[in-house]
């Protein structure tokens, strides 16, 4: 696991190859996205940011930044909860597959999970039989996590 320190100095790097500039305000909530294992709304990362910074961010200022950082796929808008999460890939150094979201529906705690080209192959053959377009190949999968599966396992 890499530190926040790691992430954002990779970010940054990331932001000077392309040209663009990662600024205080969009490292802030990048590292607030990073230390959440849950996906995070514009408000509550405003309140992080606040609390953890001692300065008022305005939602819509952070909406500006999360869209930055999406362009820039160093996060990722989960559009079932309109909450967003840090890439998991941010300190790699080589590209990877289409992300995909494993969403637990008890904790709402976030994993990000690459599936096999193969099976993106099928989905979009399968979208395209059925005369339909596929706009992103973005997956967003409820589930439960290891710990709430063996907690619910316990209640029953």
């Amino acid at each position: 696991m890499n530190s926040i320190q790691e992430v954002i100095a990779s970010a940054e790097q990331h932001c000077v190859d392309r040209g663009v500039r990662l600024t205080t305000k969009r490292k802030q909530v990048l590292e607030g996205l990073v230390r959440s294992e849950s996906a995070l709304s514009a408000y509550e990362l405003a309140d992080y940011c606040s609390k953890t910074f001692g300065k008022t961010m305005a939602p819509m200022s952070v909406y500006r930044i999360l869209d930055f950082l999406e362009e820039e796929h160093l996060a990722h808008k989960l559009n079932v909860a309109n909450k967003y999460v840090a890439c998991s890939h941010i300190v790699c150094d080589h590209e990877h597959g289409v992300p995909q979201f494993l969403i637990c529906g008890r904790c709402h705690k976030v994993k990000e999970v690459v599936i096999p080209k193969a099976a993106m192959t099928a989905i979009k053959k399968t979208v395209n039989e059925a005369d339909y377009t596929l706009l992103t190949p973005k997956l967003e999968i409820n589930c439960l996590c290891e710990t709430c599966s063996r907690d619910a396992a316990t209640e029953n």
